[in-house]
């Protein structure tokens, strides 16, 4: 931060300068993110969320690694099969970057702790894997005025949005009181390059956000399907 005020951009981030610039890094380094589960998509913006140089990272994830987990979550190893995804992610952040501060919840988010894990951030990221716990997110964030960071992939396809304070929220996409907790995803399976693709667009938000540099998919979900070779921007209001 030192170089920073001086304004010289330190040398690991010079690659973000063009981009972000001196103040957008500085408003990185000083924000706190909080990833809302740590294996396909949150692994992804775990580690690019480190290496952007996202001051403090709060990572919630109770569930441990499984061999099936291997093909796609870029926390996980042949070597640390069992332990959890969130102690696992910030020991990664650890030695990627000493000046980011990750705080490890090795828990599941739900009605008793979200607000408590929840408030006080600056953003939100949803990379999780079913729907009732992305609605309970949805109405926390909703509440504390806390952007989120929305983004849900199956098979070849996947979905990001960017909710702020005062949009229509999740409601607009998952209107079925009666659906499924998971979707598709469980059928069509993910491949490693659907959540590596969709974290990355959602790490794009998380930095357009906190820098206020472009513009985020506010209102409007970013569809893609890879397959077909398709990338598709809906309305949502």
């Amino acid at each position: 931060m030192a170089l920073l005020a001086e304004g010289k951009m330190p040398e690991r981030y010079q690659r973000n300068f063009g981009t972000v610039g001196i103040a957008g890094q500085i408003r990185l380094l000083k924000s706190k993110v909080a990833v809302v589960g740590a294996g396909g998509l949150g692994g992804t913006v775990i580690e690019l969320l480190a290496r952007l140089g996202v001051g403090q990272l709060r990572i919630i994830d109770g569930d441990t690694f499984a061999v099936h987990n291997l093909n796609r979550q870029l926390m996980s190893t042949e070597h640390n099969i069992g332990v959890n995804k969130a102690y696992a992610a910030a020991s990664r952040v650890e030695v990627i970057n000493c000046d980011v501060q990750a705080e490890a919840i090795p828990c599941m988010l739900d009605e008793g702790n979200a607000e408590k894990l929840l408030k006080g951030v600056d953003v939100v990221v949803d990379a999780l894997d079913n729907v009732s716990t992305r609605l309970l997110v949805n109405r926390v964030t909703k509440q504390y005025g806390i952007p989120l960071i929305y983004a849900a992939i199956a098979g070849f396809t996947g979905q990001v949005m960017t909710i702020m304070p005062g949009d229509n929220g999740l409601e607009r996409i998952y209107r079925q009181t009666n659906a499924p907790n998971q979707g598709v995803e469980t059928m069509l399976g993910n491949p490693a390059g659907t959540p590596a693709l969709a974290a990355s667009l959602q790490v794009q938000e998380v930095v357009k956000v906190i820098t206020g540099i472009g513009e985020p998919l506010r209102n409007k979900l970013l569809y893609f399907d890879t397959e077909m070779n398709v990338f598709e921007i809906l309305t949502v209001t």
